[in-house]
């Protein structure tokens, strides 16, 4: 059997009759290059997402992005990036199958000393209030 062929352990994850998946104590990382491109994505985040390794890095790190997302919110990410070096707020990913799960992200722009970019994000479980209030701010995003 192949590696994408095997199951992903769902153990510590609850999954909502709507699809929403919930999880407890994880730290959801990864870093990506300056296009996008991931380079390196934590245990705690494939399971949520519910990719092997090999489906993930050097792929676009939106291939996790919900529908649901508007468009705004990641203009905001990328503008507050690129003019502060970091950005928070929440996102709604999608899971690799179906399902979907939020996140509260933080996300740091890093240079190193050759002059190569680098974005890292660190992603925790948001409380179900901030889902809400983000739920209803993105409702009147485009």
């Amino acid at each position: 059997m192949s590696k994408n062929n095997s199951e992903i352990s769902t153990d510590g994850l609850t999954f909502l009759e709507d699809g929403e998946v919930l999880y407890n104590d994880l730290y959801l990382l990864s870093e990506t290059d300056e296009k996008g491109i991931v380079e390196y994505a934590s245990d705690s985040f494939l399971k949520i997402a519910n990719l092997h390794r090999d489906e993930l890095l050097g792929q676009p790190h939106n291939v996790v992005r919900h529908q649901d997302m508007p468009r705004a919110a990641f203009k905001s990410l990328w503008d507050d990036v690129q003019s502060k070096g970091f950005w928070t707020g929440y996102v709604k990913n999608a899971r690799k199958g179906g399902g979907y799960y939020w996140v509260y992200a933080t996300v740091l722009r890093s240079v190193d000393k050759n002059g190569k970019t680098k974005y890292v994000s660190i992603r925790v479980k948001p409380s179900r209030e901030d889902i809400k209030k983000a739920q209803e701010l993105y409702a009147t995003l485009d």
